[in-house]
């Protein structure tokens, strides 16, 4: 079994990015992955990138990679997965599309479906957020950071902040460190500390796929099994792209999975993350500017939020 796998870059894809679409400068080297695996193809071909994708611009992006697919008669199957199912705090939803000439990738990516756990309603110690934003999202997460990103092009870091509601003020708004942020993807605590820029270290944790979602993935590419008795249904060319599809011998599916192939037990807390491998409070200035954007937005600000701010920026002033 030979495998290529390819993230191209999600730079015309991302909400936050410049939304050019399939062929912008950066998402367009998906061209040369088609290149390359037209000259030699693997048995299975494996992609990675953002939810936006299925629908921006109407869904071009993921209707050009799969119309190529089809045209060289690949069967293709692809699904949205959110890592936070697999034992990490993070929440971070990604597309995963496998392809294959020879085999049926459905067994790949639709094996594994776990009904939702049930919901208990409890207070959370930590919230995370987007400390960048404020104006129109704020990316926040009960329990969980919102998706680490890979910050700018230059490598200056910009993770998510954690609001800690039960620490005193100067405390309570916290920037996690690098450790906490590799750990957050899965990764052992100073698995990029080879690299001695902490901008460059962020921007590999952002960029890398959650370490127990390429397990999951590997592993079924291993061992394949039989589809999830889900309800599926057919996909006229020209529909809105579901969260799940695929394509046997062209004929196209609507797959009900959710996002949660696994349902792993997260065993630390984000809390006891950040007291274990370290924080910061969030500067002055990130915190005013947040805190001035936020208060002057329409969303919604969850209970002793902005009280929190206030106190945090009296405290560091």
């Amino acid at each position: 079994m030979d495998v290529v796998a390819a993230g191209f870059p999600c730079t015309d894809l991302s909400q936050v990015g410049r939304m050019a679409g399939i062929d912008g400068g950066q998402s367009g080297l998906i061209k040369e992955v088609f290149r390359l695996i037209d000259d030699a193809p693997p048995t299975w071909l494996v992609l990675e990138n953002v939810p936006n994708m299925l629908s921006l611009h109407s869904g071009s992006p993921i209707a050009a990679v799969v119309a190529w697919l089809e045209a060289d008669g690949w069967n293709w199957a692809y699904r949205t997965v959110d890592s936070q199912h697999f034992g990490v705090r993070q929440r971070r939803r990604r597309v995963f599309l496998v392809a294959s000439q020879s085999e049926d990738p459905r067994t790949v990516l639709f094996a594994d479906e776990t009904s939702p756990p049930y919901a208990v309603a409890h207070r959370h110690a930590a919230y995370g957020f987007y400390w960048t934003e404020g104006n129109r999202g704020l990316g926040w997460g009960p329990g969980v950071t919102p998706t680490l990103k890979g910050g700018s092009a230059v490598g200056i870091a910009s993770p998510p902040a954690i609001w800690r509601r039960d620490r005193d003020a100067g405390q309570a708004i916290s920037r996690p460190s690098i450790e906490v942020g590799e750990r957050l993807q899965g990764f052992r605590a100073g698995w990029t500390s080879q690299v001695d820029r902490e901008g460059i270290r962020w921007k590999l944790v952002g960029n890398a796929v959650t370490v127990p979602v390429a397990t999951w993935l590997g592993s079924r590419l291993a061992e394949p099994r039989p589809p999830a008795d889900v309800p599926s249904r057919p996909l006229p060319v020209g529909s809105r792209w579901p969260s799940a599809a695929a394509s046997i011998l062209g004929a196209r599916e609507a797959w009900s999975l959710s996002e949660r192939p696994l349902a792993r037990r997260q065993r630390s807390t984000l809390d006891g993350l950040l007291d274990e491998h370290g924080w910061a409070p969030l500067s002055l200035g990130a915190t005013l500017g947040f805190t001035t954007r936020f208060k002057a937005s329409r969303l919604k600000q969850p209970p002793g939020f902005v009280e929190a701010l206030d106190a945090h920026i009296d405290a560091m002033a």
